[in-house]
């Protein structure tokens, strides 16, 4: 009749130590990042035979607020033209005070009310062509020597997640990709380089891009160059998201397994 041995309290205790050792070199390896993670742009060998990426103007949309400022060698025939702070507000939009101290509000037409002319048809236009349509009107009519600029004042991106997360204002309205994330602080190690989510409202719908800085294929994507208002947003890891459950790293779980192994060794005796 066989009985049954209780097994060694050395061969067990080895046997766990070899566990906790081994689980703890799988924790290590997967730990750690990889050179295809981390490094940007990895293939920019490619880079000289790639063409440039295309030029960007930013159009002027309805809610956007725009500055425009008349300018003459004769001042006073140009101050009508001018944007009165105390009085003009947000010409065409109304309601929106901190617009009012900084320029014009694209209302809901597309129009802006501006100064001696009136409403003026702004959507869609770049600074430059509305620059153009201003000094040609104004200089038949009114001044000569008019000279116009024109600025669209709230142009903003939004960044957010494994970055150092941050709404950029954009005074020269031209940003890409790269400068955006590199302005919030640049992507953490916890931040999937290769996934980058461009959030983009196009009329009256929203569209999306992902976009990876891995590779230099981004120089070529249209959503390389930002628009007002567009949303970045850098996707954590899978890593990172593990650590936001129960055991948040890998330090805490071998902590717990060597207490569990503490407590063995004790009562085992």
């Amino acid at each position: 009749m066989r009985t049954f041995d209780p097994p060694n309290f050395f061969s067990v205790r080895k046997f766990f130590l070899k566990s906790v050792l081994f689980l703890f070199g799988i924790i290590l390896i997967s730990s750690c990042s990889t050179r295809k993670e981390i490094v940007y742009f990895q293939d920019y060998e490619r880079l000289p035979n790639m063409a440039a990426p295309k030029d960007f103007e930013a159009k002027i949309e309805i809610n956007d607020v725009i500055r425009i400022d008349v300018s003459s060698m004769d001042e006073e025939l140009a101050a009508p033209f001018q944007l009165n702070l105390n009085t003009q507000g947000a010409g065409g939009g109304g309601g929106n005070q901190n617009a009012a101290m900084t320029g014009y509000l694209v209302n809901s037409k597309g129009n802006v009310n501006f100064p001696v002319l009136g409403e003026i048809y702004v959507e869609g236009k770049s600074r430059e062509e509305l620059e153009e349509e201003l000094t040609s009107v104004l200089r038949e009519k009114y001044l000569r020597d008019a000279v116009v600029r024109v600025r669209i004042v709230n142009f903003k991106v939004t960044v957010m997640g494994e970055t150092g997360s941050s709404v950029i204002d954009v005074v020269d309205e031209r940003i890409s990709v790269p400068q955006a994330i590199a302005m919030s602080g640049d992507i953490t190690y916890d931040g999937k380089r290769d996934k980058i989510l461009v959030i983009r409202q196009v009329d009256e719908q929203l569209k999306y891009e992902i976009l990876d800085l891995t590779s230099v294929d981004i120089f070529q994507n249209p959503f390389y160059y930002l628009k007002q208002n567009d949303i970045v947003y850098v996707e954590p890891t899978y890593r990172k998201v593990k650590s936001a459950g129960f055991i948040t790293s890998w330090q805490g779980l071998v902590s717990i397994v060597t207490t569990a192994f503490s407590l063995f060794i004790l009562f085992s005796r």
